[in-house]
């Protein structure tokens, strides 16, 4: 069982290292370890296994799926408890060596202390770029996000994605979208796929959104581009995607945005989310 019960809550942390290496190298460890997160997942890990043991060092069980293609990708979780079970693969042969989805199964339990399941996946979603191979490999993975949302509230009597989906769904989720709504991230039919996601047809719900409320932002990633960082002109393109119940017993969200540009460890900033179950 998750020691978080413990002290009556799960924290769940997401976050895009670009790059396990040099996210230590610049000050990651830094911010994990007074953090107290039970349950940690990475995105763009683009490291050999052994170094991402090697790295995040002894207390965590490690579930990690390195890319086939070197330096590139790579998704894990790490937990402070065993999970019951773990997959590798969102479930199409065609993305088995891409690295960008992992589950892993919990024993949680319910708001009346029985015993419940608990599904969490690492996901990276392609960055895309319009009229490539690249954007086709997209909406694939979408697709199948698409079919595999429904099996996992089916499979546990909770779930959450969490990971840097690469889409920003509203207005609400990127500062400039008016000049992006041609380009990949903000595209009519990508954000289609996460009103689907939200809506009635998949039933999920958008947790930092849900806690954050009808404002800009807060957003998770900035372009190295200019004043992007300083002047908070942002993306949020990293969620929390849980089912219905699991959302409601979320109760803090927190984007631990760096003080300044240069003492990031990462153009993205964790997403920690706590869940009091």
């Amino acid at each position: 069982m998750i020691s978080a019960l413990k002290k009556d809550h799960l924290r769940i942390a997401s976050v895009n290292v670009n790059g396990l290496r040099a996210a230590y190298k610049n000050g990651m460890a830094a911010w994990l370890e007074p953090r107290e997160v039970d349950i940690l997942c990475l995105q763009e890990v683009r490291a050999p296994d052994a170094i991402v043991r090697q790295l995040l060092g002894d207390g965590w069980h490690i579930l990690h799926a390195e890319a086939e293609a070197k330096g590139r990708a790579g998704v894990a979780i790490a937990s402070r408890e065993e999970p019951l079970e773990t997959r590798s693969g969102i479930g199409d042969d065609y993305f088995a060596t891409a690295g960008r989805w992992v589950e892993a199964d919990f024993r949680v339990a319910d708001a009346a202390g029985n015993p419940a399941q608990l599904t969490v996946a690492s996901a990276y979603v392609h960055s895309g770029e319009v009229g490539t191979q690249k954007q086709v490999d997209k909406y694939r993975f979408l697709d199948v996000m698409s079919t595999r949302l429904p099996e996992l509230s089916k499979h546990s009597d909770h779930a959450v994605v969490v990971g840097d989906l690469n889409v920003g769904h509203t207005e609400r989720d990127i500062r400039n979208w008016k000049g992006n709504v041609k380009k990949a991230g903000f595209l009519p039919d990508e954000r289609a796929y996460f009103d689907r996601f939200f809506g009635e047809d998949i039933g999920w719900k958008d947790v930092h959104r849900g806690l954050a409320g009808d404002v800009d932002g807060p957003y998770t990633w900035w372009s190295q581009r200019g004043q992007a960082f300083d002047n908070d002109t942002g993306w949020r393109i990293d969620y929390h995607m849980a089912t219905p119940a699991l959302a409601a017993a979320a109760f803090s969200a927190v984007v631990d945005r760096a003080p300044s540009w240069d003492t990031r460890f990462s153009d993205h900033a964790p997403l920690v989310v706590d869940y009091r179950l």
